[in-house]
């Protein structure tokens, strides 16, 4: 059975674009095989079907290559431009979009968003939960949601079908979706009603995964009067080049879609499945008009690499600016007072790799990054000068720690 992986890693700085077919002297070939070796031995032993990699140093592409299958059952195999469900990776882009704003003039970091959309005015806190009938009881919260607060999720707001307990029940029971795969409702409506419900915490006070950046591109809506889909286009893609980027995947592009797997209860890997998930996974080709700002993209290891290039050049690809140097510095910048996870700072829409982290792996400190729900991660080390891309299709994966394996394999190989 033959798979493809593909699998990216772009270094840069001084670089404004991706150059191909360029020799990097600094990279051990053999030691780079080493890639190969890892990815090679998770598909043989049937814990992964298809990955996408690419590498890039200092701008050079180093390796873009594929393995295994992008549909196992059709067996066809995985190719590097293959389109994938980016969820949280949607994330980051949306964030940049707000950051073009803030440029503007439009808002300022501290700012309660409430001044845009008065429905989060006078926000209550979660206090008691009755679990029987998902009753509660609030108290005042201390100060209003801000624009660093969604960016750096610290607002309160938790997340549908993944955060707490509580949380969840109460979104359930107020129908307020999670973002992934949601086609036909009214951002603005659903966020708005989200506004009557409680926080899970004071803001400011911790970190906790939300649908912050679902609210950002509500936004960011409001803002511009356009929707999310037509901004992003007009304001990102569109001067980056990020030709297949979307959340309406057009149908000449259907065919490229990656399957999607998940694990049956004995932890073999099976075909995904609305039935077994409840998520539709050809979300990505339904004509929608609610933008997930928080899950909603579909997109290449390609694309996604010019994205990050670009935040690793300050801004600029292809003598396009952007951001400017300063606002990127503060998107890559530590915005917390603790590590939100035990490990790492957060900044302006992405983790940032701790002095601690760094200590105890590979990624050099600064390093801005994140992933998706489906298996897809990405990061850019500004002192290494590397991009990196590692892209599955798979939720729950058991072996998520191919990720790990292929990240010491990439660092490994440069030696100069």
């Amino acid at each position: 059975m033959m798979f493809w992986v593909l699998y990216l890693v772009v270094v840069g700085g001084s670089a404004q674009t991706i150059q191909r077919n360029v020799p990097d002297a600094s990279v051990d070939q053999t030691r780079l095989a080493r890639i190969d070796t890892v990815i090679k031995g998770y598909i043989d032993k049937g814990w992964v079907n298809g990955v996408v990699t690419l590498v890039i140093h200092d701008g050079h592409v180093v390796q873009y290559k594929g393995y295994g299958y992008s549909d196992r059952e059709a067996h066809k195999a995985m190719r590097p431009d293959d389109l994938f469900r980016m969820a949280s990776q949607t994330k980051a882009i949306v964030s940049v979009g707000l950051m073009r704003l803030w440029e503007q003039g439009k808002f300022y970091l501290d700012e309660p968003i409430a001044d845009i959309l008065p429905a989060f005015r006078h926000s209550v806190v979660l206090d008691k939960f009755n679990e029987a009938d998902s009753s509660y009881t609030t108290v005042p919260a201390k100060r209003e949601i801000t624009f660093r607060d969604l960016l750096t999720h610290t607002s309160g707001i938790d997340y549908p079908l993944i955060g707490t307990p509580s949380m969840k029940a109460i979104y359930a029971k107020a129908q307020i979706p999670a973002g992934l795969g949601v086609i036909d409702y009214d951002l603005r409506e659903r966020m708005e009603a989200m506004a009557k419900l409680p926080l899970v915490h004071q803001p400011g006070e911790k970190w906790t995964y939300g649908l912050n950046v679902d609210l950002i591109g509500c936004l960011i809506e409001v803002m511009t009067g356009m929707s999310l889909e037509d901004y992003l286009q007009t304001t990102i893609f569109r001067p980056l080049g990020m030709k297949d980027t979307y959340f309406n995947v057009p149908a000449d592009r259907a065919g490229r879609l990656t399957v999607v797997y998940t694990e049956d209860s004995l932890q073999h890997v099976v075909r995904w499945t609305k039935e077994k998930t409840t998520i539709d996974p050809n979300y990505p080709l339904a004509h929608k008009r609610y933008f997930s700002g928080g899950a909603g993209l579909t997109s290449t290891a390609w694309d996604y690499a010019i994205f990050l290039q670009m935040m690793l050049n300050g801004g600029r690809y292809n003598g396009i600016q952007i951001l400017a140097p300063r606002t990127v510095q503060l998107m890559r910048s530590g915005q917390l007072s603790f590590l939100f996870n035990g490990m790492d700072n957060f900044g302006l829409g992405f983790e940032i790799t701790s002095e601690y982290s760094a200590a105890r792996g590979v990624r050099n400190v600064g390093t801005f990054s994140w992933g998706g729900y489906f298996g897809t991660t990405g990061w850019a080390d500004p002192k290494a000068k590397l991009v990196c891309l590692v892209m599955t299709q798979q939720n729950p994966n058991s072996h998520a720690d191919m990720e790990g394996r292929v990240e010491q394999a990439i660092y490994q190989s440069f030696v100069k």
